[in-house]
């Protein structure tokens, strides 16, 4: 039964290989070009940053708080009377944008990656991006920092959907395009699923700029998944949910957690991607492309609230724009405040963030084949279609590393490190108390390999 409705919504929605046009594209006019204003994509870009901030700040106070039952939040209005600030959720991709407006490369190089890191991500991470930061001062570079054979979270956190509003923005109507770009830049800290969860999202805010039905925003970013991925029967389940109780969000809300809550309440069953990626589209379909309403939705369903709300923001952002937003009369004052990032300035606003947002997008519209003349853009606008499939990777090989990298390596490999390899470790305590920090079950075979080398778990403070 489930699988007829979903079909009525989500149509040939897995029928497809990587990389291909569906039969849903849009018409070949569209494909050969499509004009949006200047103005029109400042404004969307604008809005969708905004969205995101809104979702992301606003949200951290329900961040955790609700998990065995729903919040209770009745009334939502968006407010930043203080200004923004820095949080993972927003500022990792925006050291990113920085350089990549000022370099006008968009792939950075992953030694560039690495050196963005270590300057600037060294407060305010947690998960999978603490592991990776410490990985990198092993000698370690992306994307093997997110390999799940060296980072055990890195399988399903949910990094890889908070860093990716950013590479939709900048790809109006490309979601193909979007989800490349942030590929890219989460396989610094992830792989696996997690990434089919950036293609998902990027590509449905890429969507966004010229689509204002939510239910059709969902049905293109599942589209971007690999026919083998988990991602997509969690979407199918939400959208069936939902269509069997659209006005009972609280019923979706407890079949997801009877569903999706597998692991004991441990960190995975908080900011793991099968319980986030549901409570994302159960906001959007329930909040039927209210802003407000979504994002009070988003807060509610819980989990990791703040990261759920701030994709929704940016997605929802997109659609309506930031004047839209102005007119509601919202309050966000023009600021940014650098609280963790020593290599970025200190005086961002949200309008200079945005600008960075704007001249990449500019750069990733030509790049892809469309043009700017006369204060429109002409963007070679995409289908929606699985960029990265699901794979097996090679084994990691210590192999021309230093010899602390050479020793981790090897305890994840279940071999014995030499007796200078073990001692290098152990000069890096911070990645020793991750180590000893680290989800099970990988977790678990990574300490007890590290006790059998010798390298002893850190004092408590």
């Amino acid at each position: 039964m489930r699988r007829s409705l979903l079909l009525l919504l989500l149509t040939g929605c897995a029928a497809f290989d990587c990389e291909e046009w569906t039969s849903n594209d849009p018409a070949p006019a569209a494909r050969s070009g499509v004009s949006m204003s200047v103005d029109v994509l400042e404004d969307k870009i604008r809005g969708g940053l905004l969205g995101q901030i809104f979702g992301n700040l606003n949200g951290l106070p329900h961040e955790f708080k609700y998990i065995a039952e729903p919040g209770q939040v009745e009334r939502y209005v968006p407010s930043l009377p203080d200004g923004a600030y820095t949080d993972d959720d927003t500022d990792i991709e925006w050291v990113y944008l920085a350089e990549m407006a000022k370099t006008g490369e968009l792939t950075l190089p992953p030694a560039r990656v690495a050196e963005l890191w270590t300057s600037n991500m060294n407060d305010k991470i947690w998960c999978a991006n603490l592991y990776a930061r410490q990985l990198m001062d092993l000698g370690i570079r992306p994307p093997l920092t997110g390999r799940h054979a060296l980072n055990p979270w890195a399988h399903f956190n949910i990094s890889a959907q908070f860093l990716s509003e950013a590479f939709g923005l900048v790809a109006p109507g490309m979601p193909r395009a979007a989800a490349k770009l942030g590929a890219h830049y989460v396989h610094a800290a992830v792989d696996g699923e997690p990434v089919q969860t950036t293609q998902l999202f990027a590509g449905m805010i890429a969507t966004a700029y010229f689509e204002t039905d939510v239910t059709k925003v969902v049905e293109a970013g599942r589209r971007m998944l690999d026919p083998k991925s988990a991602v997509g029967p969690i979407v199918d389940d939400v959208v069936g949910w939902w269509r069997e109780s659209p006005e009972d969000w609280k019923a979706t809300r407890l079949k997801m957690k009877e569903k999706y809550t597998k692991h004991g309440g441990t960190m995975r069953d908080r900011n793991g991607y099968e319980l986030n990626t549901a409570a994302i589209i159960g906001a959007l379909l329930h909040g039927r492309g209210e802003f407000a309403e979504t994002l009070r939705l988003a807060f509610n369903f819980g989990w990791d609230s703040d990261c759920n709300a701030a994709t929704c923001g940016a997605i929802l952002g997109v659609m309506k724009g930031k004047r839209w937003m102005d007119e509601r009369g919202w309050v966000a004052k023009d600021v940014y405040k650098n609280t963790c990032r020593p290599g970025m300035p200190k005086d961002e606003t949200i309008t200079g963030y945005g600008d960075k947002l704007i001249a990449v997008a500019r750069r990733v519209i030509l790049a892809n084949g469309g043009t700017e003349a006369n204060g429109q853009f002409r963007i070679a606008r995409q289908g929606p279609a699985c960029v990265e499939p699901l794979e097996a990777r090679p084994e990691v090989s210590p192999d021309g590393l230093p010899p602390a990298a050479r020793g981790y390596v090897k305890l994840c490999r279940g071999e014995t490190p030499a007796a200078e390899e073990v001692e290098a470790l152990k000069t890096f305590p911070k990645l020793i108390r991750e180590i000893y920090n680290a989800p099970h079950p990988t977790g678990a075979a990574l300490q007890k390999a590290a006790k059998a080398a010798g390298i002893a778990p850190p004092p408590k403070n």
